[in-house]
């Protein structure tokens, strides 16, 4: 009788056993590989969100080193670093697609900034340049909503910076870069060294701008002053031209007004030695032109 029920417990032992063994074989890796499926599933839902991130200072919330933008021109939002620097109280916000560009002006706790004085005949001027400084755009958004403006994307596929220009009311405001990804861009374009102009006259459509330069060295007051047909020269945004200066890095914005209502005269000065970029746009028989110039300037 003791026999029967040592050999009984031991049939008991090993049917437990086999059936351990058999879930491991067969029930847990039917889980793992439903695991991997999820983990798969979620990794696909958070690459499709990766071209909704936003970027502030050049670093995202979320991943981080992703520039890729969708086929159809970018999804990217980009925030200006200008909030957290020289006690600016504006946060700006470009954003990309295929059909438009979109400007979202708020304060540090997320509310649209709406009110701004308008400066040369329009509230928000936005100065866009490839990367490499050689395309430059001056546009005028359209304002949609409260602290909201949008423009139709011209742009090709291409690395560029918005420069936001605007007079907050109430809130002090320094410009700065504003960097983002049209389309899918060939990275190797990277890299473009500005060499300084030694012509400093320039061409365009035809119409001829020879720029004169007061002083090439820093920390003193500078005078540029261009030679060009007046007689077909005409006032555009309420002056005789606008000066929109960059220096080589495309961190330090410039937009000089002309000095007195008549003349293409212009007064500004350069906080440091370099090599700055300079536009000199001016509206001529209707049509506005944008002259482009490099010089150095020196301690």
């Amino acid at each position: 009788m003791m026999k029967k029920w040592a050999i009984a417990g031991i049939l008991y032992v090993t049917v437990v056993i086999l059936g351990f063994q058999a879930y491991d074989t067969w029930i847990a890796k039917d889980k793992s590989t439903a695991a991997q499926t999820d983990s798969h599933g979620d990794n696909m839902e958070m690459g499709g969100n990766k071209n909704n991130q936003e970027v502030s200072g050049g670093h995202q919330k979320g991943e981080t080193g992703s520039h890729q933008g969708e086929d159809n021109g970018g999804g990217h939002a980009h925030e200006n670093t200008s909030g957290n620097h020289d006690g600016s109280e504006v946060n700006t916000f470009v954003k990309i697609d295929k059909s438009n560009i979109k400007i979202y002006l708020k304060d540090k706790a997320g509310n649209p900034i709406d009110e701004l004085e308008v400066n040369h005949e329009k509230e928000l001027h936005l100065i866009i340049v490839e990367e490499q400084l050689q395309k430059y755009y001056h546009v005028h958004p359209a304002r949609i909503g409260k602290g909201e403006f949008t423009i139709e994307n011209i742009l090709p596929d291409g690395f560029y910076k918005a420069f936001i220009d605007i007079k907050p009311k109430n809130f002090a405001y320094k410009v700065e870069p504003v960097p983002f990804i049209v389309g899918n861009p060939n990275a190797a374009i990277h890299g473009h060294e500005l060499v300084p102009d030694t012509n400093f006259s320039k061409m365009v459509d035809g119409e001829t701008v020879t720029l004169n330069v007061s002083s090439f060295k820093s920390g003193e007051p500078v005078t540029l002053s261009f030679d060009l047909d007046q007689t077909n020269l005409t006032p555009y945004l309420g002056a005789m031209g606008h000066v929109v200066i960059l220096d080589e890095y495309g961190k330090e914005f410039l937009h000089v007004h002309p000095s007195n209502e008549n003349e293409p005269i212009f007064e500004t000065s350069f906080d440091k030695p370099g090599i700055y970029k300079i536009w000199a746009e001016f509206k001529q028989n209707g049509t506005v032109r944008a002259f482009p110039f490099v010089i150095e300037i020196k301690e």
